[in-house]
């Protein structure tokens, strides 16, 4: 829920509560100027809306600074609230997919940029304001935040949600948007589609048997973008489902809510 600003301006309109790895779409005074701790956010110029994500592990409190175009300004200060996340354990996994040698590492380095490079768009697009839904439905295998230790190993936290799946099961987009890449056999995340919604917004289809969609492609709710498989890094069938505002990953469970009851 929205709540309007009680300082220096009613037109301000931000959630009651801020908690990691939540996104956060506001709403002000078309033609202002937002800061979030110095750094400038997109407005769109006709609603206001304007829309920023909070890393898993941030805790000190966001500085959001609004300059209206009559010369007025308004600061508040956004205190996050912290989660709680478990551990999970994941074997089986070939030894190279957990360490992975030179030749791979150089692989690795490479696609990770063409997949930075997709998430880096900032298009004014309003695509977001749509909503989110659930691309697939089945058994939560890996939730969001969640340490991972791949075959006895440490390594960094999941931030995605793992969807169980049969495969060759239809994966649809989440939210209309345009697809920014869409490449078949990528060494981590296997056949994978990623999706702008504007405004640094992407999602991210990873472990897919087939990719169905063109990069340039606009989408829209719920059109088919590919089906599950189990390539790239994988023990089984099932979707990596992600959601990133720009390089900050957040938890689709939070933005699309608990999964529907498949019929």
């Amino acid at each position: 829920m929205l709540v309007a600003s009680h300082g220096l301006s009613q037109a301000l309109e931000l959630p009651e509560t801020f908690t990691q790895s939540a996104l956060v779409v506001g709403t002000v005074e078309p033609g202002a100027v937002v800061t979030l701790d110095g750094q400038s956010l997109r407005v769109d110029e006709r609603s206001g809306r304007f829309v920023f994500g909070i890393h898993r592990d941030r805790t000190k409190p966001f500085s959001l600074r609004v300059e209206y175009r009559d010369g007025r300004r308004e600061s508040r200060s956004l205190p996050v609230r912290a989660r709680e996340y478990d551990i999970e354990r994941i074997d089986g996994l070939p030894p190279r997919k957990v360490s992975p040698g030179t030749r791979d590492l150089e692989r690795i380095r490479r696609e990770g940029r063409l997949i930075s490079a997709a998430r880096a768009r900032d298009s004014e697009s309003l695509f977001f304001e749509a909503g989110f839904g659930w691309p697939v439905t089945g058994r939560i295998s890996g939730r969001y935040g969640n340490q991972r230790i791949l075959n006895g190993k440490p390594r960094q936290a999941h931030l995605g949600i793992d969807i169980a799946a049969p495969r060759g099961t239809p994966v649809r987009a989440s939210a209309p948007g345009v697809v920014v890449l869409a490449e078949s056999d990528l060494f981590y995340t296997g056949g994978t589609v990623v999706v702008d919604h504007g405004h640094g917004l992407t999602t991210i289809y990873s472990h897919l048997a087939s990719v169905d969609v063109d990069n340039g492609q606009q989408v829209a709710t719920g059109l088919q973008v590919g089906t599950v498989g189990s390539t790239g890094r994988s023990t089984g069938p099932h979707l990596d489902w992600r959601i990133n505002w720009f390089d900050v990953r957040l938890d689709p469970e939070l933005i699309a809510g608990p999964m529907p009851v498949a019929r």
